[in-house]
């Protein structure tokens, strides 16, 4: 059978199989779903062995489950190393979700629930395109496939199986291949050609032992909410400088010609404000949006809470403490782990001695990275987009992290490929995920051309 006839034949199929998937309430970062997480990995585990694979198995972590298999046809053909996750993002708030966001849904020709494009139905182009190859008699190149259960959470488990030498060896490949990005649209098909390492904190900031009267005690104590908020409001300048001291010492300077690749991305304004409800775009002075979430690093508060925060009512207190959340994206040649320490440095330096303050850096820390644009798999892709979209993907620079990505360029110092069909509507860690029942099929054909192209040029 051709392959065009398989996939028409069972497009009914592959999208029962992706319901039941997104069906499974697999949120890594709370406790209450460790069973479920445990049935994300049993069903993968079946799944691969129901299309043909030749080794599946789930590999135990101090966390959540990696699911590992492959399918070996020869050791003389290039074997394609596909990377992914089950996990997804917590729901919340439930409030804003059309429908429950476990029971998947189709509207608009859309599927609508959390991991639909993050990265479940990401992932799941890939099983059916092998699965096609497969059942088609088309496979003429080995694949395997690792698929964790962390990656919303900072892959540590990924990271520990990587640092044992056995491990690379089973994990050998020429290609890493993932599809957890997005593109710019359909009549703009995209790769992403960098993405922003990652480095987050706790900062809590201790004042008096107990929350003070804030008549009695009033202007006499410090208020650790507003040293908080003083010290939050000291990361950056009036232009939207970091002023960590050596933050940007080590950020590449574009060259002109990929400057005029930046130029070539189309970007509406007027549509970028309309869909996310703002008034006016704000950053760093000097650079255009794209710029400043490709580009430039940035640091964001994701939270700040402490006191009487009840919706009801009024407690007129001093609190004892406050709380906040910090992440910093860096982009590639900046070493995390080293901007982070700086940052924690910077904070406790401008912390005035009425407080005490302790900060916790928390696990995943990952570097930014570049991809290889001249390897045989960057061009294998190249041509697969051109050749399903009838256009020449556009080259963009990724605001997000993969944190697991930079560790594969580290460890097996091959070439990666981020070919990924999400889109910037997608509402991925939002209320009201989506993915395109277009973007599904039209990614599964694009991954099979390139499947074809990179096992014919090697």
């Amino acid at each position: 059978m051709k392959i065009d006839n398989y996939i028409k034949n069972n497009k009914d199929h592959f999208l029962k199989d992706l319901f039941k998937f997104l069906k499974i309430k697999s949120i890594s970062a709370q406790s209450e779903f460790k069973k479920e997480i445990r049935n994300a990995a049993l069903f993968l585990k079946q799944e691969f062995k129901s299309i043909g694979m030749d080794k599946v198995e789930i590999l135990s972590t101090k966390k959540h489950p990696i699911v590992y298999a492959e399918k070996i046809i020869s050791k003389k053909l290039p074997t394609i190393l596909v990377y992914g996750h089950y996990d997804v993002q917590p729901p919340e708030p439930l409030n804003l979700w059309f429908k429950p966001p476990f029971e998947p849904y189709i509207k608009n020709n859309k599927i609508y629930a959390r991991g639909a494009a993050d990265d479940k139905g990401q992932v799941f182009m890939h099983i059916k395109a092998i699965e096609t190859l497969i059942k088609t008699n088309n496979i003429k190149f080995n694949v395997k496939f690792i698929i964790e259960g962390e990656e919303e959470m900072g892959s540590d488990s990924l990271s520990n199986f990587l640092s044992k030498k056995n491990n690379l060896k089973l994990l050998n490949a020429d290609v890493v291949l993932v599809s957890d990005t997005e593109m710019i649209s359909l009549k703009n098909p995209s790769i992403p050609i960098s993405l922003r390492g990652i480095a987050a904190m706790d900062i809590e900031i201790i004042g008096p032992n107990r929350d003070l009267h804030s008549g009695v005690y009033g202007g006499a104590v410090a208020n650790p909410i507003e040293i908080l908020c003083k010290m939050f409001s000291s990361l950056k300048d009036e232009n939207n400088h970091i002023k960590i001291p050596h933050f940007y010492d080590d950020v590449i300077i574009l060259k002109d010609k990929e400057k005029d690749n930046i130029k070539k991305i189309p970007f509406n304004i007027v549509n970028y404000k309309k869909e996310i409800e703002v008034k006016e775009l704000y950053g760093e002075k000097g650079y255009n949006t794209i710029e400043r979430t490709g580009i430039r690093p940035s640091i964001e508060i994701n939270g700040i809470w402490g006191g009487y925060t009840e919706k009801e009512g009024f407690k007129t207190v001093l609190p004892t403490k406050a709380f906040g959340k910090l992440s910093l994206r860096l982009v590639a040649n900046q070493n995390a782990k080293k901007i982070a320490e700086d940052c924690k440095k910077y904070l406790l330096n401008i912390a005035p001695k009425s407080v005490d303050v302790k900060i916790k850096i928390h696990d995943g820390i990952s570097n930014g990275m570049l991809i290889d644009t001249n390897s045989k798999a960057f061009v294998a892709a190249q041509k697969a987009i051109q050749k399903v979209f009838k256009k020449e993907p556009i080259l963009t620079r990724g605001g997000g992290s993969i944190p697991i990505l930079s560790k594969f360029q580290e460890k097996f110092k091959i070439p990666i490929v981020m070919l990924g069909f999400g889109l910037p509507s997608d509402n991925i860690h939002s209320p009201n995920e989506n993915f395109g029942i277009d973007n599904f099929f039209i990614g599964l054909n694009t991954i099979i051309e390139f499947y074809k192209n990179f096992s014919n040029s090697n």
